[in-house]
């Protein structure tokens, strides 16, 4: 489960830049969606029932009144729900029949549920939305889902402290980045160079290196975590720990204290973070650091989220649903909809807003984004996923060899399966 939104503390640091969520869990099998009919012409009728979770499910209910004017003969409906909650509700709801009409649904539940969505419509119209967006949506070959918003990691450095270390640019590849983090420790005081994840959903944080490094997470149906590829962006991983450049017994939650305090100047994470350190770092930090795309090996490719809307096959009243996910989806809706929540456009044409493009530090995220890739649309990618933190966890300790690591990795993942 990735972090939940945290629009307080974000609009106490910067009024245009909040926070975003998305998740992750398994249970479900091969999507058996009914085909969608194509979207009528004309308003929504009737009533729409759709469920959000977090901040999201919060801020709707007001956001929609938008749409209800647009089309006066629609009412929608907007249950919140916590997000620790949402995935045993729709559990519960698809058994027994009684789901909304739309939801939004975390990219790395679709696999889950797919087997209750409907099949995106035939006219619903190409967006233009980013590219690994569109994969989370995509189940055993079929859309069952569109974009709504997206997720993505960007390198944080402290860029007073690289001119401290000699540095007056960013890192743009692999030894760069290396090396910036050694020169902030020997050079700019940093008791460590760069925060690196570890723990619960590390794996997932650490997708950059191995894509970066050309390798896939799998191949037809089966899970490729041993590849050439995959050893050598994780024998790099390793590095950092055994040069002593990152600290394998770090607490997430010092991560941006100790950014703003310069003992660890570099982390790789996510657009909430930029409203977080302006809190921690008051008036004035925001010069102190920049965020740019990952270093690359082969490629600067990061890892993306976020979160879908869904129509169910059981809904009564699928037309307007999909009607209210068209508009949910258009550029100017989509930057309204950042204003408010802080949850980054999966349109791309939106980034040209104003609220967006003014922010050089934000506008990083989006340019990540094309590049970007998503996890396997897989029932069981959580369990994959938690075998690969724990071998992480004897990779960055040295207990085992990276190839070993890897080896005993990818025997678990072929156990397991792909669902």
């Amino acid at each position: 489960m990735k972090k939940t939104t945290q629009l307080a503390a974000i609009a106490v640091g910067l009024s245009a830049v909040l926070a975003l969520a998305g998740c992750g869990h398994t249970t479900g099998g091969s999507p058996t969606a009914a085909a969608a009919d194509s979207i009528s012409s004309g308003p929504a009728k009737g009533t729409i029932t759709m469920w959000a979770m977090g901040a999201e499910g919060t801020s709707l209910p007001g956001f929609v009144k938008t749409f209800e004017k647009a089309n006066p003969g629609v009412t929608v409906n907007v249950t919140a729900i916590p997000w620790d909650a949402a995935h045993n509700k729709f559990q519960t709801a698809v058994a027994g029949g009684t789901t909304p009409d739309i939801a939004m649904m975390g990219t790395t539940w679709m696999a889950d549920f797919a087997n209750a969505f409907s099949t995106v419509p035939s006219n619903f119209g190409d967006k233009g939305f980013f590219d690994g967006s569109v994969a989370t949506t995509k189940v055993a070959g079929q859309t069952v889902g569109v974009p709504w918003y997206v997720d993505t990691r960007v390198l944080y450095y402290r860029t007073d402290l690289a001119k401290k270390a000699g540095w007056d640019k960013a890192p743009t590849s692999w030894d760069q980045l290396k090396q910036l983090a050694s020169d902030m420790q020997t050079k700019a005081g940093a008791k460590f160079g760069i925060r690196l994840p570890i723990g619960n959903d590390a794996f997932q944080g650490t997708l950059w290196m191995p894509w970066s490094n050309g390798a896939s997470l799998t191949s037809g149906s089966k899970w490729t975590l041993d590849t050439p590829e995959m050893v050598k962006a994780y024998e790099y991983y390793q590095s950092y720990y055994k040069a002593g450049i990152a600290d394998p017994n770090i607490e997430s939650a010092t991560q941006e204290a100790s950014f703003v305090d310069g003992s660890t100047p570099m982390f790789i994470d996510g657009p909430f973070e930029l409203g977080q350190l302006a809190q921690v770092g008051g008036a004035g930090f925001d010069s102190k650091y920049a965020t740019v795309t990952l270093p690359a090996q082969k490629s600067s490719t990061s890892f993306t989220g976020g979160s879908n809307l869904v129509v169910f096959k059981k809904s009564a009243n699928q037309d307007a649903a999909w009607k209210l996910a068209q508009w949910f989806t258009k550029p100017a809706v989509q930057a309204d909809w950042f204003k408010l929540s802080g949850d980054l456009p999966a349109v791309q044409s939106s980034w040209k807003e104003s609220a967006l493009a003014s922010n050089e530090k934000l506008a990083v995220f989006g340019e990540q984004l094309k590049t970007a890739k998503s996890t396997p649309a897989t029932t069981t990618w959580t369990q994959v996923s938690a075998a690969a933190d724990t071998a992480l966890e004897t990779i960055r300790r040295g207990t085992v060899t990276v190839p070993d690591a890897l080896k005993d990795l990818q025997s678990k993942a072929d156990s397991i399966g792909m669902g």
